[in-house]
């Protein structure tokens, strides 16, 4: 086993949401650090003060704000955070939304680059840090895709096809950790997850946790795993 999630440090990318909170308070109870990232300073300030450590544990989390869509900001961020000695053991990535309707008509180019900025943001991320989870010695990765991704209606084309080719991108991190460590000769120590919703509201506190155990499992019964979340 990887020992959890204590002293792990976790990279929350798109951090500003409900779910960004939610798993923020998880990894912070989990003994991990984060990093929370995000475009909008207030809402960093507002996610900092809402996630409370240990008593005296120091700062709860780090945020820092860029703009994930950029990948000259995100590199600069990798090189920041390295420069202060801080190295990422995990990723979860939260960027997205949904937009959709209308039928495959009324799939928009409007609507698929403004849900492309996801994707976008997941490779740039990824490519920034993987330097970092190559390094780690229990490095989990995730993302939060849609049950729209195995049975995709006209009406939400756009956003299945964005999920889809994330899903792609996470299944290739996962061939690229084995593949680190078939050629290193050693034990498979990364992951990479999908995890499925149909919709995500309501399942914030599931995907925190399920996400915060990823560190209680070996990474060779999880990497390449899709999980589905429910409710239930």
């Amino acid at each position: 086993m990887s020992g959890g999630a204590r002293g792990r440090t976790v990279l929350i990318a798109g951090a500003t949401s409900a779910s960004g909170l939610a798993a923020a308070r998880a990894l912070v109870d989990a003994g991990a650090r984060v990093v929370a990232v995000g475009r909008d300073a207030a809402k960093l300030d507002a996610l900092a003060r809402a996630v409370v450590a240990e008593p005296g544990a120091g700062p709860a989390i780090r945020t820092a704000e860029c703009d994930l869509g950029v990948e000259g900001d995100v590199r600069a961020l990798a090189e920041a955070l390295r420069a202060d000695r801080v190295r990422v053991d995990g990723i979860l990535h939260l960027v997205g939304g949904w937009r959709g309707g209308g039928g495959l008509a009324g799939q928009s180019d409007a609507d698929y680059r403004a849900l492309e900025v996801g994707l976008t943001a997941l490779r740039h991320v990824t490519r920034a840090f993987w330097e970092d989870l190559a390094a780690s010695d229990a490095a989990r990765c995730a993302i939060v895709s849609s049950t729209a991704v195995a049975r995709p209606l006209a009406g939400g084309a756009n956003y299945a096809a964005v999920k889809a080719a994330e899903e792609a991108w996470a299944r290739a991190m996962a061939q690229g950790f084995a593949k680190d460590a078939r050629d290193g000769a050693r034990e498979l120590r990364a992951a990479s997850v999908v995890f499925r919703v149909r919709a995500l509201a309501g399942l914030e506190d599931t995907l925190a946790a399920r996400f915060a155990g990823l560190w209680d499992a070996e990474a060779s019964a999880i990497n390449d795993a899709v999980v589905e979340l429910d409710a239930g």
